[in-house]
């Protein structure tokens, strides 16, 4: 049911996209471009529920895989998200053991958690057997971005059901002291992104983080990270439409984009 599964048993680079903008048709461009996956934010972006299930469904025509970042670490938005038709979740914010098990737990169908059962959209999208291959093909990612949570980090990793952890480099570097954003340099942020790709692959579970460049993201596949960002869809809009302008301005020509 979930074919980033595979990619992540063949330790293939799991490429995903990023939405911030509320709509199914920015959601379904983002799914054609190619990506892996797509994840709908729903604690920075300007998607809240609502805009939920017509993304999902505009992302899976295209065979792409739908996930999903909670706006927050609480069990009831986890679990709608999921019965939406997301794959997997991104909690943002984890920084001890208890919050893990709190968030892996709400993407579980007991005995292994407490999700509570009623898969609406689920069900009806990946089959009358979802309860059960879900067990297995949900994927639960923990937010690693603050001091806190790397001093938990073996605790944090060691939770049941986790599938793997997604390192936020903003809050990270926020919390570590530095003036860094995107893309970090300081060899103190560096060198705690390299300590979680490292613990995540002795323990077999999917290092992802959150890229502002092919160029990082390249740094980043080298660390060991399969689960890789780049940018989203706002700020690669924004981007393109700021290199055309600049080209008219400069009386240089640009790719060909077509009409519509």
């Amino acid at each position: 049911m979930n074919p980033l599964l595979d990619l992540s048993q063949r330790d293939e680079p799991i490429y995903n996209g990023w939405c911030t903008i509320p709509s199914s048709w920015s959601a379904e461009v983002m799914a054609r471009a190619g990506w892996h996956s797509v994840t709908l934010d729903l604690q920075h972006g300007l998607i809240d529920y609502s805009h939920v299930v017509p993304m999902f469904q505009a992302i899976q025509l295209t065979g792409t895989v739908p996930l999903a970042r909670a706006p927050w670490n609480e069990p009831g938005i986890v679990m709608k998200l999921l019965d939406a038709g997301a794959l997997g979740v991104i909690c943002p914010m984890v920084n001890t053991a208890e919050e893990c098990a709190r968030f892996v737990g709400a993407c579980r169908y007991p005995p292994i958690g407490y999700r509570s059962y009623g898969p609406l959209r689920a069900r009806a999208a990946f089959g009358a057997d979802y309860e059960h291959s879900a067990q297995r093909s949900t994927l639960a990612f923990a937010m690693i971005e603050t001091a806190e949570a790397l001093r938990h980090l073996d605790a944090i990793l060691d939770v049941p059901g986790l599938s793997g952890v997604y390192v936020g480099p903003a809050d990270l570097s926020l919390s570590l002291g530095s003036a860094e954003r995107s893309d970090p340099t300081n060899p103190h942020v560096l060198d705690a992104i390299a300590r979680v790709a490292m613990a995540c692959r002795a323990r077999g579970l999917i290092a992802g983080i959150h890229c502002g460049s092919s160029a990082f993201a390249h740094q980043m596949i080298a660390l060991g990270y399969r689960f890789i960002t780049v940018s989203t869809d706002s700020a690669l809009l924004s981007q393109a439409v700021r290199d055309v302008l600049e080209q008219l301005r400069g009386g240089r020509s640009s790719s060909r984009g077509g009409v519509y």
